[in-house]
């Protein structure tokens, strides 16, 4: 069995450098260029997907209908889940990144974008960016609703969506292909690879690369590989750290 992770490709807010989170943004010409290439590399391996799940965000579904129209996967099997968005950034949401810094510092940016358990300031419940005023969110029970999340609010988040995936994976085993984002994809590789809290804070998943983990028969993790040669993966990973986009 082999589970790909994919994070969208680059987003409009991405390439800005601004908190993304639940603002559903698309991705751009690089963002789609880099869905086609994932979706070829996938071709190239020889990965045959047998099921596609994403997120309810825009950036993610127009990925995954590339990815899929090069697959020859039907996209009306592809399943969407909320619980596989982006994190939910608060009140910094929408803000550009080196404005917030220079505004709140440096280190409480890094603290708020970084540590596995800090939230960054909520928003307020009655602000209009709050999730509960879009009407994309509103068949989400308005008490799931985040206000801001830190990575292990994510984790939380997504576990109910986990559990019942990984048993419907590992019934069907052959591949299964996941586009999500940053840090629904980090909540993800911390529980396949038994990270620690501070291990999953040096991880950095960049866009648009397939992420491939191959189980054995007992659904343990085999191995797991970026389908990119190393040299560009370390150049693609130096380049999300260094514009900020690694969150």
């Amino acid at each position: 069995m082999k589970l790909v992770l994919l994070r969208h490709g680059e987003s409009q807010w991405n390439l800005e450098n601004r908190f993304t989170g639940w603002t559903d943004v698309d991705l751009t010409n690089n963002g789609i260029d880099e869905a086609n290439f994932a979706a070829n590399q996938l071709l190239k391996s020889n990965i045959e997907v047998h099921s596609i799940y994403t997120s309810i965000l825009k950036r993610a579904n127009h990925t995954a209908d590339i990815v899929a129209e090069i697959l020859k996967f039907n996209k009306n099997k592809i399943q969407y889940d909320w619980r596989l968005n982006e994190r939910h950034y608060g009140a910094l949401q929408g803000l550009n990144k080196s404005e917030t810094a220079s505004k709140y510092g440096e280190n409480q940016v890094k603290i708020w974008r970084r540590s596995f358990d800090t939230p960054p300031p909520f928003l307020d419940y009655h602000d209009k960016r709050h999730p509960r005023f879009v009407k994309k969110f509103s068949f989400i029970n308005k008490d799931s609703l985040p206000s801001g999340e830190s990575l292990k609010m994510v984790i939380s988040r997504l576990l109910p969506f986990w559990e019942e995936y990984f048993n419907f994976i590992t019934a069907k085993q052959k591949s299964h292909l996941i586009v999500a984002h940053s840090n629904s994809l980090r909540a993800i590789v911390k529980i396949l690879d038994k990270l620690s809290n501070d291990e999953i804070m040096t991880v950095n998943i960049p866009t648009g690369i397939p992420l491939v983990y191959e189980f054995d028969k007992n659904n343990n993790v085999l191995t797991k590989k970026y389908l990119i040669d190393n040299d560009e993966l370390q150049r693609k990973q130096d380049l999300v750290i260094k514009q900020g986009k690694a969150q």
